[in-house]
């Protein structure tokens, strides 16, 4: 499905930008795990930190922020604690979940594998469909988007996902939750 925003031309998402522990580690893991290319690097003043930045193709980039005194990770809070389907994935409101990558369906099994044989461990692939549970075992025609999770060294919870299937207006059937729906009233 393709919509056009009538307000502001955006073309797509220029950077998120995230919070390593260790910018050698992360380089590493982006670059030679992932193959992402390290474009732009920056020291923060005043011994501020860094931010790099890393191509993840299409004119969309990923960037993260070192601090010297950034907080513990705070998984199940401001992270998702684990992997879909292994763990909860619950996160507080303002957190940042996971960041999914777009990939090619006919690639999905071999990026899979090419994880696996880098060391990382990865989730269990996720059919996305309509049915109650939201996830097929097996693919069939309702399968919209077939999903892989794993994890970078910081316990940041990324995603490979292959559209099975162009999107439509039929896919939006659903009406939005509001504050008052939550479960967990706000401190």
């Amino acid at each position: 499905m393709t919509a056009t925003n009538t307000e502001f031309e955006i073309s797509g998402v220029n950077h998120l930008a995230l919070v390593c522990s260790d910018m050698a580690r992360t380089v590493e893991f982006y670059t030679q795990v992932l193959g992402m290319p390290l474009i732009k690097t920056i020291e923060i003043p005043d011994g501020g930190g860094q931010h790099f930045f890393f191509d993840m193709g299409g004119d969309n980039h990923l960037a993260f922020f070192w601090f010297p005194n950034a907080p513990k990770a705070a998984p199940g809070i401001a992270a998702a604690s684990g992997i879909p389907g292994k763990a909860d994935i619950t996160s507080a409101v303002g957190s940042m979940n996971h960041v999914a990558f777009t990939i090619p369906e006919d690639k999905f099994d071999e990026y899979r594998q090419k994880l696996k044989d880098k060391g990382v461990r990865v989730g269990y692939i996720l059919n996305h469909d309509d049915s109650v549970s939201g996830v097929a075992r097996e693919m069939h025609p309702g399968v919209f988007v077939r999903s892989l999770y794993f994890q970078d060294p910081d316990g940041i919870l990324l995603e490979f996902a292959a559209y099975t299937r162009e999107l439509t207006a039929a896919d939006i059937r659903h009406e939005p939750k509001t504050a008052a729906d939550r479960t967990v009233a706000d401190n």
